[in-house]
């Protein structure tokens, strides 16, 4: 193994441009113009952990479609741990990832650079003694080995980098609470082992020409345990106090205007779906911040503020990790039993506005002569401060009453469904016997599919209410208890109307699909005779027909008034599958 690190290292040295010095990358080798391939993690990995053998491990936690493995390093000065002995020695663990959108690759190099300083000594001090850093230089691996000059052509370096996506062309910032691809399902699977205090989720943001270097975005701020809220604000405002003292220019937002390129439109805060990093983690009770360079930086800006990013999460998490890590423990421990009557699914800001001082530059927006739109162009020569409205008073926009007792989900989806339970780490058993049971059901009043494809789904919105029933429960199915730590997880994923639900992205689009009919000629008849036998009936044909000019003009919806009246109609036709119930089942 010694051998082979030392030939990898001696390849990547021979293809820059000079060689990298002992546990530094291509990147700090040529002034951060650049940035080297996936071999170079691979060998700085083992190369870290050959070098401090009692503080740094190197492991696979996955392998990509493209046959890649998935790196990770585990540093802490109290030895080489496992996640079994970090939890047990009470240690807080951050887990920091690079790489998620691989042309984005400010913090693959930064991490290696923070990472060989911190064990140095030089940065951190004493961090390493006091928490387990969980480190993936590159998560988006087979995106990182598309490499081109042009991957990200809205930001200014590394001369090369990767792609966006990965070779399926999943995007993995939309992937987390649904796990379609098979690096989210190796991440979360690391995460269940190490079971992070906090993720830490490098980017670099596009958007317009300004002075702001770096976004710091924290959840829970706006949402989830109250405890966990003043944790979040704590840890966002204690980094970004860090970043203003060196030079940078942090926001608590991200960048991006409400109207495109539009500086006067203003920016709008809200809490992102579980679909993204710091949508998904709160529903955890764990900490998660997204950092967000700007791309219109240069590549050695932006390394060196990621870096300084990285280096203060370390320092926040050693100085006070350990305080909140029982409050997240607290939070895991009340589970759903401090829930509100209402959970709220989705978020949105209020029309509430306040004006901030934003560091932009002087700009103009005129119609351009290529794309004939109106256009805006700024010149970096001249800083301006602009008078910026924010929206940021971020509000829920759908709630929905837990279950009292859980969720159903019938034996012909238990199969699937445990798989998605399971890459969340959610509790469920299995029911033994078949049962009429009093439910609550979901039907829904209008389901609209997506016109196109997204992420490789048709998506589903739908509008509906909950309503008591008798449903017959066969055997087989899954009782999902809503008092675990992770419920609101269970709710993300369960709840029809929740954005990133199975339901939403077109998991149970079968159930909302009609495939038995009534011909016109069956329908004409069957019409006459409940009419006949129906004086009531025909009564209310009749003012509808009266009052409703577009029904009176669609024979289709003439006929469907009594088709969907008749015994033939089916009655499971836009019945989401999954059921609530106010008392758990029996046991198996």
């Amino acid at each position: 193994m010694r051998l082979l690190t030392a030939l990898l290292i001696a390849l990547l040295a021979s293809t820059s441009q000079a060689a990298p010095a002992p546990l530094s990358t291509v990147s700090e080798a040529s002034g951060f113009t650049r940035t080297g391939r996936y071999e170079e993690v691979i060998a700085l990995c083992e190369a870290f952990a050959l070098a401090y053998p009692q503080s740094v491990r190197c492991l696979d936690f996955g392998t990509t479609p493209q046959g890649r493995p998935m790196k990770a390093l585990v540093a802490s000065t109290r030895g080489v741990l496992t996640p079994e002995q970090a939890r047990e020695s009470g240690l807080p663990v951050v887990l920091i990832q690079g790489g998620i959108h691989a042309g984005e690759i400010d913090g693959k190099d930064a991490g290696f650079l923070a990472l060989r300083e911190v064990l140095e000594g030089k940065a951190a001090k004493g961090a390493l003694d006091k928490l387990v850093w969980v480190f993936v230089p590159v998560f988006n691996v087979d995106g990182h080995e598309r490499f081109g000059a042009w991957n990200r052509p809205n930001q200014r370096g590394p001369v090369e980098m990767g792609w966006r996506t990965t070779a399926q062309n999943y995007n993995l910032n939309r992937d987390y609470l649904k796990a379609d691809s098979a690096e989210m399902r190796a991440m979360l699977g690391l995460v269940q082992q190490w079971d992070p205090l906090a993720v830490v989720d490098l980017h670099v943001t596009n958007g317009a020409q300004f002075e702001h270097d770096v976004s710091i975005q924290v959840e829970p701020v706006h949402a989830g345990d109250a405890d966990l809220r003043k944790v979040g604000r704590q840890w966002r405002d204690g980094v970004m106090a860090d970043l203003a003292r060196q030079g940078s220019l942090p926001l608590p937002f991200y960048p991006s205007f409400v109207k495109y390129d539009d500086p006067s439109s203003g920016i709008e805060d809200g809490v992102a779906p579980p679909r993204f990093s710091t949508g998904y983690f709160w529903l955890r009770n764990r900490l998660g911040m997204l950092v967000e360079t700007h791309a219109w930086k240069s590549y050695p800006v932006r390394v060196r503020v990621t870096r300084n990013t990285i280096v203060s999460v370390l320092e926040h998490i050693a100085d006070r990790g350990a305080t909140w890590r029982e409050t997240m423990l607290a939070a895991d421990a009340r589970g759903s039993t401090a829930r509100d009557a209402l959970a709220p699914l989705s978020y949105t800001a209020t029309p509430k506005v306040r004006m901030i001082d934003f560091r932009g530059y002087a700009y103009t927006r005129t119609p351009s002569d290529v794309s004939g739109a109106l256009m805006t162009s700024y010149d970096e020569t001249k800083p301006q401060v602009w008078k910026m409205p924010v929206r940021d008073e971020v509000v829920p926009l759908l709630s929905v009453a837990p279950p009292a007792a859980g969720y159903l989900v019938p034996a012909e989806h238990a199969g699937w469904v445990s798989s998605r339970l399971d890459v969340h780490g959610l509790a469920y058993r299995r029911i033994a016997a078949a049962d009429d049971a009093a439910v609550e059901a979901f039907r829904a009043q209008k389901a609209s599919p997506s016109a196109q494809s997204v992420e490789g789904h048709q998506t589903m919105t739908l509008a509906g209410a909950w309503a008591a029933e008798r449903r017959d429960v066969p055997a087989g199915s899954l009782f999902v208890p809503i008092d675990q730590p992770r419920w609101r997880v269970v709710m993300a994923l369960l709840e029809p109307e929740a954005p990133d639900s199975l339901a939403a992205w077109g998991d149970f689009n079968n159930a909302f699909e009609r495939k038995e009919y009534m011909e016109d000629y069956v329908a004409e008849q069957v019409a006459r005779d409940m009419m006949a036998k129906d004086p009531a009936l025909r009564a209310a044909f009749e003012r509808k027909l009266a009052e409703e000019p577009e029904f009176a003009a669609s024979p289709a919806a003439r006929l469907a008034y009594f088709h969907e009246r008749h015994a033939s109609w089916d009655e499971r036709y836009n019945l989401y599958p999954v059921l609530r119930v106010a008392e758990a089942p029996g046991a198996d």
